[in-house]
């Protein structure tokens, strides 16, 4: 009998899950709160491990075609003076020629289409409820349509809904990291190619991302805040006023992109935050990416811990017909992977944006004396787990 699950999330950890169990001859629906795919996003990393898994996909190769191939980065003072101009991989302590940068949208796109004709997509659709039992999942979606499945996969994101449901209120897994950001879009008026720029000052940063030849670039406000401001999280007009207030009265090109993050029609605003679980599954359920161990933004991970991870679920659900055992294998398989990445930002790797006069100047002395030492070198921790082999079908 054909084991029926439903994933919630069509990003990048679901459609990856997606592509396994249907190759391991599962019956998968995917559930996506948006619309339709989301074609935007910031550009993305994917290395170490994570191109083993794409490999194993098939779509290194189409991945490798829509690298952006960021040229530099150029690191600003207050007043726009260049501090550094570094290569990417400088930075992130990747290696030059492996590592893939991709839009987001792009890698979606990818994994969407690998899976679009095998699996149900249903678009503007999300969990309301779910009910386990010893038969199955009982779900309820918002659309009001009830349907009950073997598993259930919450691949949903930092804000998890399968999360909240499953395992209660998000705050005792919430870690905050002390910043808050704002990502748009804007004109190409700069005369950016292939390359970044990022301002700081004590506790605000700001970046603007060009890629390729696109007439859009992508605009970064960020800042430190003792406390999250829960007050904000979904009301756009107060985000718009909180970042504006933050960053009044400053100089460079703070003010065109204040202006820009206003008037933008695709404005993500979130904390820069992880996710803590002591456990990743319950029952007939199970986390993955971002919704079960979101290590944020500053360890340049989160893609690549999605794509392991739905591979390392993908393999234990193949190979473990028990899906209790599976789902510990799972976690066994991949726990210490997710925190060794978590942890690169206790390290001080969380140095793009210091919120400190102090810390400011660390960081510019470091990209001045020692960052090409960091050129080419692969951080232990991208490649610290080793797929097993999946079976052949």
């Amino acid at each position: 009998m054909t084991t029926k699950v439903l994933i919630s999330g069509a990003s990048i950890a679901g459609p990856a899950l997606a592509h396994w169990l249907r190759r391991a001859g599962f019956a998968v629906t995917v559930v996506e709160k948006a619309p339709e795919l989301r074609a935007s996003g910031y550009p993305i990393d994917i290395r170490g491990t994570a191109l083993d898994a794409v490999r194993r996909m098939g779509i290194l190769p189409t991945l490798r075609e829509q690298h952006i191939s960021t040229r530099r980065l150029v690191f600003l003072d207050t007043d726009g003076g260049e501090v550094a101009s570094l290569g990417a991989e400088e930075v992130a302590g990747g290696v030059e020629g492996e590592d893939i940068e991709i839009r987001r949208g792009d890698l979606t796109r990818t994994l969407y289409d690998l899976v679009r004709d095998d699996v149900d997509f249903r678009f503007g659709e999300t969990v309301e409820t779910l009910a386990q039992h010893s038969g199955g999942v009982d779900v309820t979606f918002r659309s009001g349509r009830e349907e009950t499945y073997d598993l259930v996969f919450g691949a949903d994101g930092l804000h998890s809904r399968t999360r909240s449901l499953v395992f209660g209120d998000e705050a005792p897994f919430h870690r905050y990291l002390g910043y808050c950001f704002a990502g748009f879009t804007l004109p190409n008026d700069f005369g950016l190619h292939r390359e970044g720029l990022v301002w700081n000052k004590p506790g605000k940063g700001a970046a603007l991302y060009a890629v390729l030849d696109s007439k859009e670039v992508h605009g970064f406000l960020v800042f430190a805040r003792p406390d999250a401001p829960i007050e904000a999280f979904r009301d756009p007009g107060a985000q718009r006023d909180l970042v504006a207030a933050t960053f009044a009265g400053e100089g460079w090109e703070i003010p065109r992109l204040v202006q820009a993050m206003q008037e933008a029609d695709d404005l993500f605003f979130d904390v820069v935050s992880q996710i803590h679980l002591p456990q990743w599954t319950a029952g007939r359920v199970a986390l993955l990416g971002d919704a079960a161990h979101a290590p944020s933004f500053l360890t340049g991970q989160g893609t690549s811990l999605a794509l392991v991870g739905a591979y390392m679920l993908g393999h234990a659900l193949t190979t473990t017909p028990d899906h209790a055992a599976a789902f510990s294998a799972y976690e066994k398989g991949v726990r210490d992977f997710v925190e060794r990445n978590q942890a690169t930002v206790g390290e001080g790797r969380a140095t793009m944006f210091p919120a400190t006069a102090e810390a400011l100047e660390q960081r510019n002395a470091a990209l001045r004396q020692h960052a090409k030492a960091l050129a080419h070198t692969p951080r232990p921790e991208h490649t610290a787990l080793t797929l097993p082999d999946f079976p052949v079908h």
